[in-house]
């Protein structure tokens, strides 16, 4: 995989410029650029997310997930180059399966809270779907393979479940949306 950083104050970027993986440089508010920047901000969420007291299981989930974010990150960083794999999509496709088969079946709206923990998945969740935009906005103005984008819509659907998962092991329920009535007039 291209150039690794060795040092970290290069000063290279004052220009307003960034180097990518491949030794080219770019200007910072590229689209790549963002993107990737929007997959690191999702990482360090799930970092964040790390923090907190979590099932086991979720744990592990989430610490494949950051790898996988990386590897993310790499592919987005090479033009051309390829690194997330359709197994790691389908992985994201079997948690789900895994995790929604112990959830009831959802009667109204969610709204992102309920523990911290759930409420930190929901943030996650949010950074992940500014992500998968960027990705598709990238993807509609340079070649991209398809799991990039793949991924990151199974992952803000799996958020979703893991927040809910969460509620339910912190010993609380799902925060449901009541829709108010308004009197016309």
């Amino acid at each position: 995989m291209g150039n690794r950083l060795t040092q970290i104050a290069t000063r290279t970027g004052d220009d307003g410029t960034t180097g990518l993986g491949d030794g080219t440089r770019t200007r910072k508010d590229a689209l790549r650029i963002q993107a990737m920047g929007d997959v690191d901000e999702l990482n360090s969420m799930i970092g964040l997310l790390l923090t907190e007291d979590l099932p086991a299981q979720v744990r592990a989930d989430l610490l494949d997930i950051q790898h996988d974010l990386f590897d993310l990150g790499g592919e987005l960083c090479i033009p051309g180059y390829t690194m997330l794999k359709n197994e790691q999509v389908a992985r994201l496709d079997e948690r789900l399966a895994h995790y929604n088969a112990g959830l009831p079946r959802l009667a109204e709206f969610i709204l992102p809270g309920g523990n911290r923990a759930a409420a930190t998945a929901h943030v996650a969740r949010t950074i992940c779907r500014r992500a998968e935009r960027a990705i598709v906005e990238l993807g509609a103005e340079e070649p991209l393979n398809a799991a990039p984008r793949q991924y990151v819509n199974r992952l803000s659907d799996l958020l979703f479940v893991l927040a809910r998962v969460l509620n339910r092991a912190g010993g609380g329920t799902d925060v449901l949306w009541q829709q108010r009535k308004t009197q016309a007039g």
